[in-house]
Parts: structure tokens; sequence; C-alpha cells
């Protein structure tokens, strides 16, 4: 249980937080709406409200943009007190307590109560979040327990809430209610027999049905009363015989004593508790006759439930038990006697018990009957026999809470069908409804034995239930606008098969409460044309405008919507974002709360701005009548222009390595060449090390092509250092001389003085590669270059010997040639040697000689004659 509530508690939450989102996502119906005034406005949806304060419209705005959500009217900076949200509210009428008593306590019928409260008043605003809890109980043995007394709770998060734990216009109104099935609960019994020659047999048993049926319901009830009715058909042809001898015994001449004259219904004995009297009664009858198979069965059902105090009806159980073995006539039916008045379901009974409309009206149709039954609140029993039981199965799947029991052929088994039939029928649990106006639905929701859990059709009723047992039902009563024009509208729920109900009185809040304190004929409202209230003009007929200054027959003026023009010679009114009304444009609402449409002529408004990284105005200004007013250090079209210049300074600290110009923060350099955040990128010049090669060379080597002015040309600094000093950021370079000789120099950026390493001395690069490589890693001179640090060495490699390398090439081919020739002569000893090897063991292992040998052919022929006789 725990767990399960926990789990609740969950859904709420994320229920409710996911609402509150999808209500700024999705349609504001609270702007859609136009609403005029309060009362329209708090109409639209339970998430609106509505701002009094005067000064809440701007100009061009109108009176609909006080009509918002909550959250909405409070940033755009309506005072809390100032928002008119009215929520709704429960009053219980009248909640007695569910009866209680002690064990051999008795009760009087009237003093039973088994569902509480008897009568509820809900105050409703479309979508108000109100829940009233109702209990119904029937107990078994009367012991006290605890009463669950109706309880209004708000279902919203907070006093101004707009989000509710539903969030559609019309949110559902819950009511919960317990049901426990009752013992010894008063009971009373019709049997509607039909009394055709058929069921002639059935008569017989049904002498000493009123004693022995008390007999066998008294461990149910101590409270029974049966009563009698029997039907034939109606009295006209072809459904009777109408010759006289017919008339007088339909049922012929073996019977003439035993058969009455043919009837459409009787009522034999209104309810009694007096079993003797029925048995008596019964025991008078006598049967009588028809032509058709078909029975008048629906006219003596109808009479039986309309004539209620005829048969003497309680307000208790009612059962009606149908007996018969043939089918039914229903509406439509009567056409074939000429009568084709439509049954009006009244009661026509004389005195005597019969039935004096059967040959005016036709027979009730089925829809007819099941609402004359859920009227009343009798369940029917349908004892048939068994060739016509799935005709009366099919109906009874029609009828709510109602049985059909197969009848033997002598009906001798009527009474243990009659106590089977009550317990399927009071196992079961049947909510209903009385009719609601347009605007009210109801659903239904069943929490059943067993943990069963159903909605829809099936949530309205639980089945298998047994005394003692508890189910539970969940009705959402759901209501929208303002239903039946504001007027209080009452809702009946009941279940099927039970005396009490509950009656709900519905209130509906169509305006709001500082409707009660408007000022009629309002001077604000242009001369009185209007009521002021909740902070804005409510015109009268005929009067519009924000303040009720035009009227409607001067609205499609032309002189009028000319001053809603920027010009003459303009179309266009209201720059189309507007309505032009008594000649002052009137701006659309957005959907979205924070934008807004104004100016005289709806032609500025605070989202259409330029853009920057997705927001307006880049989100360094705001945007006033579509242009943005940028903060400081900021300008363009969208403020996406910084004047700071801290982003421009380069390495050297010199703006835009003074190759560009800084604007908006960002270098536009001055040569396409430079590239770069701050143009200090040019991979098309010619880099550091070929730009100081040439005076590397004349101040090192006092050689190349600036040796002449080397002094004046190239202004470098150099001293010799270490080896193995250290140098950060050094760059290595590598250059050819005149006498095409490699020498390597580094140089590194430095605000000091220019360093030169000791030469080592020259090598001979043989393997020019490998040296090369070698050599980088290794800075010998260093040279300043202004503020530049330089390393140089020269190493020249010597011309290679062409002899040798021929010779060493010839002799490599011999040596390679030879080194293969020796290896095929070993791979093919080698293979020799194994086949002969093989050869000898194959040999050995031979079991013949040479005179043996298979294959060995004698060369001599011996042919014999066949004439010699050997002589």
């Amino acid at each position: 249980m725990k767990n399960r509530w926990l789990l609740l508690l969950a859904a709420f939450l994320i229920s409710s937080a996911v609402l509150a989102g999808n209500q700024q996502e999705s349609q504001n119906e609270c702007l859609e709406g136009n609403a005029k005034w309060c009362g329209d406005c708090i109409r639209k949806s339970a998430s609106c409200g509505w701002c009094m304060s005067p000064n809440f419209t701007g100009k061009g705005e109108a009176n609909s943009a006080r009509c918002n959500y909550v959250s909405n009217l409070l940033e755009r900076g309506c005072p809390k007190d100032k928002i008119e949200n009215p929520r709704g509210s429960t009053t219980v009428e009248k909640g007695d307590k569910l009866s209680s008593r002690k064990t051999g306590e008795k009760f009087q019928l009237k003093n039973i109560v088994q569902i509480s409260p008897q009568a509820v008043r809900l105050k409703l605003r479309s979508g108000t979040c109100i829940n009233f809890q109702m209990d119904f109980q029937i107990t078994r043995s009367w012991e006290v327990f605890s009463v669950i007394l109706p309880v209004a709770s708000g279902c919203c998060l907070g006093a101004f809430c707009e989000t509710c734990l539903y969030s559609n216009i019309g949110e559902p109104q819950k009511i919960n209610l317990t049901f426990r099935r009752a013992e010894d609960y008063p009971i009373d019994v019709y049997y509607l027999l039909d009394l055709s020659y058929s069921m002639n047999d059935d008569l017989q048993n049904l002498k000493h049905l009123g004693t022995e049926l008390q007999k066998s319901m008294k461990n149910i009830t101590s409270d029974l009363q049966i009563g009698f009715g029997s039907f034939v058909d109606k009295t006209v042809m072809p459904y009777i015989s109408t010759t006289p001898k017919k008339l007088k015994n339909p049922c012929g001449s073996p019977f003439e004593n035993d058969c009455t004259s043919p009837f459409s219904y009787r009522n034999v004995l209104p309810l009694t508790n007096n079993g003797s009297k029925f048995n008596e009664l019964v025991r008078s009858l006598k049967i009588s006759g028809n032509l058709d198979s078909p029975e008048g069965g629906f006219d003596a059902i109808m009479q039986a439930v309309v004539c209620e105090d005829k048969i003497k009806w309680r307000n208790v159980t009612r059962l009606l038990v149908f007996s018969t073995d043939a089918g039914f006539h229903f509406a439509g039916d009567g056409k074939l006697g000429g009568i084709v008045l439509p049954n009006d379901g009244h009661c026509h009974l004389n005195n005597e018990g019969f039935y004096t409309k059967s040959d005016y009206f036709d027979y009730p149709s089925v829809a007819h009957l099941i609402q004359k039954l859920s009227e009343k609140n009798i369940q029917p029993i349908f004892a048939v026999t068994r060739e016509i039981k799935y005709v009366y199965e099919a109906l009874s799947d029609l009828i709510p809470k109602s049985a059909v029991g197969e009848l033997s052929s002598n009906s001798s088994n009527v009474i243990q069908l009659i106590k089977s039939a009550y317990h399927a029928l009071t196992s079961e649990v049947i909510l209903e409804h009385s009719k609601v106006p347009d605007g009210i639905t109801l659903h239904y929701k069943s929490y059943c034995k067993g943990g069963d859990v159903h909605t829809g059709d099936d949530g309205r009723k639980c089945s298998n239930i047994q005394i003692g047992d508890e189910v539970k039902f969940e009705i959402e009563v759901t209501t929208s606008d303002c239903p039946n024009k504001g007027k209080e509208v009452s809702l009946v729920i009941k279940p099927l098969g039970f005396n009490e109900k509950v009656v709900v009185n519905l209130e509906f809040i169509c305006e709001c409460d500082c409707h009660k304190h408007g000022e009629q004929n309002s001077l604000d409202c242009h001369h009185g044309n209007g009521t002021l209230e909740c902070g804005a003009c409510r015109c009268h007929s005929g009067r519009i405008g924000r303040n009720c200054e035009c009227s409607s027959d001067e609205v499609n003026s032309d002189d009028i919507e000319a001053s809603c023009k920027r010009d003459n010679t303009s179309t266009v009114v209201c720059s189309n974002r507007g309505d032009c009304v008594c000649g002052e444009c009137v701006c659309y609402q957005r959907e979205e709360s924070k934008e807004v449409v104004s100016g005289k002529l709806c032609e500025c408004d605070n989202f259409s701005c330029d853009r920057h990284g997705g927001e307006i105005c880049g989100g360094k200004g705001t945007c006033e009548c579509s242009k943005c007013v940028c903060i400081a250090n900021y300008t363009g079209s969208a403020c996406d222009c910084s004047l700071n210049t801290a982003t421009c300074l380069a390495a050297n600290n010199k703006t835009c390595n003074n190759k560009g110009v800084c604007k908006c923060g960002v270098c536009h350099c001055n040569d396409s060449k430079y590239q770069g955040q701050t143009c200090e990128v040019c991979p098309t010049c010619p880099g550091a090390c070929e730009e100081h090669k040439d005076c590397v060379q004349c101040k090192q080597f006092q050689t190349g092509p600036k040796a002449k002015d080397c002094d004046q040309v190239c202004l470098l600094k150099v001293e010799q250092v270490d080896f193995h000093e250290q140098f950060q950021g050094q760059q290595k370079c590598k250059a050819k001389d005149e006498n095409n000789c490699w020498f390597f120099f580094t140089f590194n950026k430095d605000d000091g003085t220019v360093k030169v390493l000791k030469e080592p001395g020259t090598s001979t690069i043989r393997y020019p590669i490998f040296y090369l490589f070698l050599f980088l890693a290794l800075c010998v001179l260093v040279v300043r270059i202004g503020n530049t640090l330089c390393c140089a060495a020269t190493e020249c490699p010597t011309e290679p010997n062409v002899l040798a390398i021929i010779a060493g090439v010839v002799i490599g081919i011999v040596f390679i040639g030879l080194a293969l020739l020796i290896i095929w002569k070993l791979l093919m000893t080698i293979h020799d040697r194994r086949e002969f090897a093989k050869f000898e063991k194959e040999r050995t292992n031979a079991k013949w000689d040479s005179a043996d040998n298979p294959i060995y052919k004698s060369a001599v022929t011996t042919v014999v004659n066949p004439k010699y006789e050997g002589k």
C-alpha cells in the first residue's frame, strides 16, 4: 500500500510538471479566445485569469490582452491582488451517516442509509479542480465502522494556480464511491406468468409458490413481499380468434371448464407479505389461449413497471419474474391488428387489474422497456424454457441488471431459479446517472474485487461481489463553457437495484466576482455607453471599441478606416497586424505573452529585430519598434558588433599585427596574404629561414650575395656560446650556399643579445639524409637577427666515387648469382635423396619375387587341336 501511494504521488508530480511545461509550449487558449470581458475570459479555460488593473493594457492593445495565464499576467506586471481567477467549491447539503447497528438490532426501512452523502452542491468553473468523496455502504452484520464524509479539496498548485491535475478545458471532478452489499435488505418479488394453453402444467406447480418462496428466501431477507400477474395477448385478430365460441373458450372442448377468455394483462395480486393469499389466488386461476406463438409479454411488463401504486411497489429491491415458454411481440407488431399508436408508457389498469388500452396502444419497444425498468429501479428475471432461452439471453444483454434462468417444463424449479437469479443480480453493481445537459460528461472507473480496474463502459460495474465485499468507483464529471446558460442543474447518480441515490446540484461560475461591483453607464465608457467592470468597459448592445466609443454601424465607414492607414495611397489597415475599431488600431495579440505588437498603426513590435546567436539583438540589447537598442560597447543591427579591441591584439601587442583593422572585435587584414585572428599567419610569405639565410651566411661565413655590404644590410651582432646551452622556441633551418654546401642554423625570439654557438668543425656527409636529420638536432652557431637568436654550422658533401659504386654493383650481382645457384643445387640434392630412400623402402616391403610377379606373362602359347584323337 505504501508503494502504491508513492507511485501515485510520483505520477502526480510528473504529470503536473509536464502539464506546466506544455502549457507554455502549446497554443494559448486564453489569448486565442479573444475575450471581451472577465466572464468571457474565465469560461475559456480554468487556466485563464483576468487582470483588473486599469492601466494594464497599452496603446493599441485590446481588452482581450487582460485574459491570459496567471503566470503570464504576473510576469507582465499585473498585481497579484488585481487578478481575477475564481475557483469552485463543494458543499454537502445532506450527509446522513451510513446506518450501523449492533447484532440483532432491527431498523425500519426509512432509517436505513446505504449511500452518503445524499445531496451535494458543486460550484464549477470550466476546468475547476474540485473533488468530493461519496461513500456507499451496505453492511452484513451492522457493525459500527468508520465513515468517510464528503470532502472538498483543491487540486490546483497554488492559490493563483493555472496548472491543475488536468490542464484541458473542462477538467474532470472526481467522485469516489464505496459499495458494500447488504444483508437482510427488504425485497419485492412480482411474478408475471404466461397463461396461454401451453403453460397449464406450470400453473399447477405454482399453487404453493407463495408460502414456499417465503420459506426459501427467509435466510436472505426477513422482509419479503410477493405479487402475481398474468398475461396472454392483445384481444384482436390475428393474435386471438374473435369468433364468439373461441372468445368464450379459446382452449377447446377438453378444457371448457378450466379455460377463461383471452386478455392482455391482469394484475391478479398486488405485492403482499401474505403467502397464503398468493397460493389461494393462484389456485383459482384458469388458463387461456391465443393463435400465434409470440405472446404479449411486453404489454404486461410495461404495466407492471409503471403502475407502481396498483402493484404496490416499495422503495426496496424490486424483482420482476417473467415466466413463459414463447417469444414476445414488440413495437411495430401491433400493425398486424390495425394498432398504430405507439405505447405511451403510462398506467392503464382498471379496478379489476385489467389492462384497458391493449387494443389501443402498440407493444412497447425494447428501448422503451429498458428506460422504464431503469427509471423504476426494477430488475427483471426471465424464467423461460430451454427452447427459447437464447432469445431472452439476447434480450437480457440489452437490459442492465437482468438475469435469465432455464425453467423446467412444468416450472418445478422456479424457486431455485429465483434465488439463483437474485444472487446473480445482487452480486453485480451497475451505476447510472440521469440525463445531463450538453457540456457535461461523466467518465467511470471501477476498482473491483481482486484488484481488477476497468474503465469506459466496464467502469460502471463490478461483478462477483459477495456480502461484505467492498468495491470502489471513481466518477469524473467534466464541464465546459457555461452549460444550461449558467442555470443550476441537478444530477442524480444511483446504483441500479437499490433505492438510494445521490443528488448533485451543479452551479456554474459564469461571471467573475468583480462583475457584481461594476459601474453601469460609466462615463469612462464613452459617455455611459457601457459598464465599467473588472477594469474594462463592457459595452452596451450596438456599441464597440475599447471604451465603447463607436457604434457598430460605423465600423465599415471609409472615413473611420482612413485613420488606420499610413497615408491616403495605402490600402493596408493597421499594418495587417490589427483591426481598425472606431478609427483606432487594436493590435492583434500574440500567442507568446512576451511578444507585443504596438504603435498607432500596429507598426511596432518587440520580436522582429535581427537575431544573433539565436537571440533577439544577440542578447545585448532590447527590441524597440523592430529595432535593436544596444547596451554599452555594442553596436550593429543585432547588437553583434563589440567595440572592445582586446580580441584583436597580436602576440606583439599590436592591433591586428599592424596588418589590418579591428572591426567589431574581429581583425580585417589589409593584405589578403595575411590571415588568422590577428593577421599573423601568412602562408605565401617567405619563411623566417629564407628571410634570414643570406644574413646568416654573410655574418657567419663571410659568403653569399650580401657578403660585400653585409654590415650595412644585415645589422647583426654575433656572440658565441657553449654547445650545450638550451634554447626555447627554436626553429631549425637549413640552406645551401653557392659552393653546394649545406649549412644549418636555428633561431628563436628574444629581447637580449645575439648568441652564436662555437663551431665544432666540418665533416663529410657520406649519407646525406642521415646526417641531415642528425645535424638538425645539433646547433653550433647562434646569430642574433634583430630580436632573433640563431645558430649555424656548415657541412659540405664530397663527390661520390663512381668507379667504386660500379664495381660494388657488379660484384654484388655476381655474389647474388652464385648464392642463388648454390641454393638451387642444394635443394635438388635433398629432393633426389628423399626419392631414392622412398624407392628403397618400397622394394624392401615387396612380398613376391620375379617368379610370382603378378604382371609376368609367359612367351609360350599352347594350342590344342580339337580333332586330334591321340592316334
